[in-house]
């Protein structure tokens, strides 16, 4: 199989440190890392033989032990990482004499592909982490892959889900190629080609011809295949393309997963990062609901190597990610919208195709699979953040934020890296690194920095020369101590939204209006009190439309300053990602206006032309991250537009944010 562009590290090689390890802290005294004790989907799971599960693509263990077994070894935390190696030793002792693997085993349940593909994943971790037990997994991984080819032939094993999610076992099975092949390598070959092949063609679903330009409640699905047009499952056929690349080494692989890329971002994109589906695709509407991408993004970039991936990756992460999850990190929602005035059971109903209760922050809303998968956002995110050269020669910063990197690259050259920075609440990255040998240290530079340069410990000041296509600029670095700053700055930019509405953003951050809320606990778990599900009300004014020209604007940032030359960092709050946390806001200018609901507390499309109703006056938005209820997607007034509360006999409301 061709080459991918770069390669990962073992799983803890990369490590979070400061402000990142807090959120991986949060996460793991959360919801993540209790649901063993009390969820039954996960305590009494079939897949370590217990009786839980809740559809036949049994996916609800093995999604939990994909997310937890880097969870659990980056915060080396005992009891979560007892409990994934007793899972991987229930699912490997249990394998049937046929190869398969799972809950299925000794029942008459049917046997669908699909669910074990994150069991794959999980496992595969736990090798990077544990090379000890290398031959173990790989032995069963080899006995499955048989039993799936066979069944791939005789046309067994998918169903309209397996179908769609092809590309994971293809990633699977190129692991094994990569690295532990065993003289299997036609075999490996012949069952990649088999799953695109009784897959959907995403080459198609993705192209200008058939791709859906707007929501598709009211569209008929060309290929028949309505799960093809699933928000999650478009997810997964976006790493169709590149994992195909890899066995074709067809060039028009490799452009077709560059414009689905563009495509879904030009018609369903998000400010926050992530993309509109409120299950299936949704369009622009600022009220829709929406899903995250990161592991997809880092996949794609790993194989690709465009830069465009990384952005974006990072916008999720530092946006979409922590937004749809309460600070202390116990309750989520199943819809995230990006103009989001209240989260309750809405009437009437505005996803076309999820339930009211969508977007409620609680322990299971809509559908439970997002309590067991929404752990491994955060870890994935770290442990891709560093890679290597094809060679393993260099190393790479992708993703830009606090770790802490111990690694070896060839020539047994050990590396180890500090990240010391207040990233994305900050913007600049202080870098140390030691190693046994000279190499190149690889750092991304996004496309937001502007006026951006590095400092050498003996005060060589450099200018920032990314490549064009990667965004990577390489750094010499000597055996022994080397120490730089890099200063990342960038600017106020808004982005044009539907119906003449903005969006503000600086540097990876998406900024809106934290609307002041009220929570009300509306369902609580009975074996675990913190487990709530929140009805969350605003008790303040939201209806605003902001001055859009960038002049008006003013950053602020009250945790990195410069004091007589010298940058000086604040510790940042715990959890980071929570109302009034964050140290860095926008100001801009307001009016409030007429901005109706469209029914019980969701928001109808921001109003163009709108006309104020009161004073101009400032009001600050904050990280998108940490906010809960939002407006982030404003109406765009000019100057001239301002009426005096005065002259419309009205007062001038004051306001809380």
């Amino acid at each position: 199989v061709a080459p991918q562009k770069f390669l990962t590290l073992p799983l803890g090689d990369v490590k979070p440190a400061g402000w990142l390890y807090d959120q991986l802290q949060v996460q793991t005294d959360g919801v993540a890392g209790h649901m063993h004790e009390f969820y039954e989907l996960v305590s009494k799971s079939d897949w370590i033989g217990g009786h839980s599960y809740y559809s036949y693509l049994e996916e609800a263990g093995s999604y939990w032990f994909n997310a937890m077994v880097p969870n659990g070894i980056l915060m080396n935390n005992t009891i979560i990482n007892e409990k994934t190696q007793e899972f991987l030793d229930y699912v490997l002792d249990n394998q049937d004499s046929t190869g398969w693997l799972g809950p299925e085993v000794g029942t008459d349940k049917p046997r669908y592909l699909w669910g074990r593909y994150p069991f794959f994943f999980g496992a595969i971790q736990m090798v990077e982490y544990k090379p000890e037990l290398t031959d173990r997994v790989v032995t069963a991984l080899h006995k499955f892959v048989k039993l799936a080819n066979r069944m791939l032939r005789d046309g067994e094993g998918v169903e309209d889900w397996a179908a769609t999610r092809w590309e994971d076992f293809v990633i699977v099975l190129q692991w094994l190629y990569d690295f532990h092949p065993r003289d299997e390598e036609e075999l490996l070959l012949d069952t990649m080609k088999r799953l695109k092949w009784s897959g959907v063609p995403w080459e198609k679903v993705f192209s200008e011809d058939y791709f859906p330009t707007g929501p598709v409640e009211n569209l008929t699905n060309p290929f028949g295949m309505e799960l093809s047009w699933h928000g999650v499952n478009m997810a997964e056929g976006l790493k169709a393309l590149p994992a195909t690349y890899r066995f074709t080494r067809n060039q028009s692989d490799i452009d077709g997963a560059n414009a689905s890329w563009d495509l879904m971002f030009k018609y369903h994109g998000r400010p926050s990062g992530a993309y509109a589906a409120d299950e299936m695709l949704a369009g622009l509407e600022a009220v829709r609901g929406c899903v995250p991408s990161l592991f997809i993004g880092s996949y794609l970039y790993q194989v690709i190597g465009d830069l465009k991936y990384a952005d974006r990756v990072e916008r999720m992460a530092y946006n979409a990610l922590p937004a749809t999850i309460t600070a202390d990190m116990w309750g989520r929602q199943y819809l995230q919208q990006q103009n989001q005035v209240a989260a309750k059971n809405m009437s009437p109903n505005p996803f076309p195709e999820d339930g009211p209760y969508s977007n409620v922050f609680g322990l299971e809303p809509n559908y439970p699979c997002c309590t067991v998968n929404f752990p491994q956002g955060w870890p994935k995110f770290i442990t891709n953040a560093f890679l290597t050269t094809p060679d393993r020669r260099g190393l790479i910063q992708l993703y830009l934020g606090p770790f802490k990197v111990q690694t070896t690259l060839t020539g047994e050259n050990r590396v180890e890296v500090t990240v010391e920075t207040l990233y994305p609440f900050g913007d600049t990255l202080n870098t140390t690194v030691l190693t046994t040998k000279p190499f190149i240290y690889y750092v991304r530079v996004p496309k937001w920095v502007v006026g951006g340069f590095m400092v050498f410990n003996d005060g060589e000041q450099r200018q920032l020369a990314p490549d064009s296509e990667t965004g990577l600029m390489g750094i010499g670095v000597g055996a022994g101590l080397t120490n730089f700053v890099l200063h990342f700055p960038a600017e106020i930019t808004i982005e044009k939204r539907l119906h003449g509405s903005v969006a503000v953003h600086r540097g990876p951050l998406n900024y809106a209006l934290d609307i002041p809320r009220s929570e009300k606990i509306i369902a609580q778990d009975p074996h675990e009190s913190h487990a709530v599900d929140l009805q969350i009300e605003p008790t303040g004014a939201w209806e605003y439309a902001i001055n859009a020209d960038i002049a008006t604007m003013s950053f602020h940032n009250e945790a990195e300053l410069v004091v007589e030359t010298h940058l000086t960092y604040s510790k940042l709050p715990s959890p980071i990602f929570d109302s009034g946390k964050p140290p860095v806001s926008i100001t801009v200018n307001a009016c409030l206006i007429e901005w109706p609901l469209a029914g019980d507390m969701f928001v109808t499309s921001p109003p163009e032309n709108p006309k104020c109703v009161g004073e101009e006056r400032m009001i600050k938005l904050t990280p998108f991250g940490a906010t809960r209820l939002r407006i982030s997607e404003f109406p765009a007034f000019s100057a001239s537009e301002v009426l005096r509360a005065g002259d419309t006999g009205q007062q001038a409301f004051s306001v809380q944010v």
